[in-house]
């Protein structure tokens, strides 16, 4: 997260905030609809939706659970989900 001096503001509204917090950092969110969802930027989303697919195709060709859980560093449980999930 970039860091902004608060000198950008107009003084009004720069001394209306100081009533509030003086000296501490604030947080100001994007406005919904213009953040981005979670990976997006990383390529986490992306890398995660490839990883599951190549999950349900190992499963498909006969890789068990037991084998893809111990390859792919998963629990038992998370390679069931991934398996038995919809696609999206």
């Amino acid at each position: 997260m970039k860091y902004v001096n608060a000198d950008i503001l107009p003084e009004e509204l720069l001394k209306e905030v100081q009533k509030y917090i003086c000296g501490a950092m604030v947080y100001v969110p994007k406005p919904e609809g213009v953040r981005e969802g979670w990976g997006v930027k990383s390529g986490s989303r992306k890398y995660i939706k490839e990883r599951n697919l190549e999950i349900r195709q190992r499963f498909s060709e006969g890789v068990t659970m037991d084998q893809l859980s111990e390859q792919y560093f998963l629990s038992l449980e998370s390679i069931k989900k991934i398996v038995y999930s919809k696609l999206k």
